[in-house]
């Protein structure tokens, strides 16, 4: 059954610039322009087209029911598929397809909720990796991934399939250029950067984990430059443990198109564990900056020639009692021997990595608590 679309809002839905990269795409090529707002296509085996620049027409929706049935005709596709393309043919478009149990294309609530954190934690994790790729972040410190999170807008679900569809508008080059003379038309605008590096970590995880499974120790350290964190590992375990498998794509807009329309990949359950492992080498071999420890000193040594100090305090990390090794300025080791006298605990802010079997914690030094019960590095700051 061929299916019409009429509803008026679903056609303005489509942009000017998604009916013109259509086009182009199938063929079309602009000849010359057609009145103050519109621009007429030429292609020697199709009808000749007039493509609008402007969604301010007053019949623009009936411009693009028309544009929508040639458009059909010509690729031999119902309109509804078609419809599908156009409303997204301006964005890029990161989609997740899940399997489940159930036989209607349905998933407890639970598992939507966390199929929605999970793929937002994976492009997040994307986003943190451009500027600087490292094995770990802290995402909430990457103020421009975060600005980048709130540009993206969560799409529709298709009948049929349960998944989760992320729409990241992208300026067309040409617009691009003439909204900011200084660029040019290959520069990337940030979305489509993080949905590349979205696209190379997928495919570098996935090797990654093949190779894992060949023996080579090093294949997810490799992958830290394509954008393979443990942040990103952590995002994907958590999809691959909720569901038999994961389908990950990536649609590439149809205004800056890629020599490959889309990309995709899969991910089982089966990755799950390697996945897993992986994200925990990452953060045990990566320091992480700026930790707080809660503990109880019970080692101090200081040589007689030196200033600073070296405590062991016994305290929590990652549920856990551990020891941490730190190294303390005068005026700090002296606060450390008062609380291991008084048998007080400390706060330490500082550093922490793992060096073997071994925690240390970097560039430490004591903190404490005002009346409010903030640390006293952050009241005044």
């Amino acid at each position: 059954m061929r299916v019409e679309i009429q509803d008026r809002d679903a056609l303005l839905a489509v942009s000017p610039a998604a009916l013109s990269a259509y086009a182009r795409s199938a063929g079309w090529t602009k000849a010359k322009p057609y009145g103050d707002f519109s621009d007429v296509y030429v292609n020697e085996e199709l009808p000749e087209i007039i493509v609008p620049r402007t969604d301010r027409l007053g019949d623009y929706a009936s411009v693009v029911r028309q544009l929508l049935q040639m458009f059909a005709t010509a690729a031999d596709l119902d309109q509804l598929s078609l419809y599908r393309d156009l409303a997204v043919a301006d964005r890029d478009a990161v989609r997740l397809r899940v399997e489940d149990d159930a036989a209607d294309g349905t998933v407890s609530l639970e598992r939507g909720l966390s199929l929605v954190r999970d793929t937002q934690r994976m492009v997040l994790a994307a986003a943190c990796s451009l500027s600087n790729p490292q094995p770990v972040y802290r995402p909430g410190a990457n103020k421009e991934a975060r600005r980048f999170l709130e540009q993206v807008r969560l799409g529709q679900t298709e009948q049929g399939s349960y998944g989760v569809t992320l729409l990241s508008p992208v300026v067309p080059p040409q617009l691009q250029v003439s909204l900011n003379p200084d660029l040019t038309p290959d520069q990337e605008p940030l979305a489509r950067a993080v949905t590349r590096r979205l696209a190379s970590a997928l495919a570098a995880t996935r090797q990654a984990t093949e190779r894992a499974v060949s023996g080579d120790s090093n294949a997810f350290s490799h992958a830290v430059p394509s954008g393979v964190s443990a942040n990103f590992c952590e995002a994907l375990v958590g999809l691959a443990e909720s569901f038999p498998s994961v389908e990950a794509s990536v649609i590439w807009a149809r205004t800056r198109p890629m020599p490959r329309a889309r990309d995709t990949f899969r991910f089982a359950a089966s990755d799950a564990p390697i996945l897993r492992e992986a994200a925990r080498v990452f953060r045990d071999r990566s320091p992480r900056p700026d930790v707080v420890l809660f503990g109880v000193v019970h080692r101090l040594k200081r040589e007689e020639d030196e200033t600073e100090g070296t405590i062991t305090v016994r305290t929590s990390i990652d549920g856990k009692t551990q020891s941490v090794v730190a190294v303390l300025e005068p005026e700090d080791y002296d606060r450390a021997i008062e609380a291991h006298q008084a048998r007080e605990p400390v706060l330490l802010k500082g550093d922490l990595e793992r060096q073997k079997q071994r925690w240390r914690l970097r560039h430490s030094r004591i903190v404490t608590e005002n009346h409010d019960g903030k640390m006293e590095e952050e009241a005044e700051s």
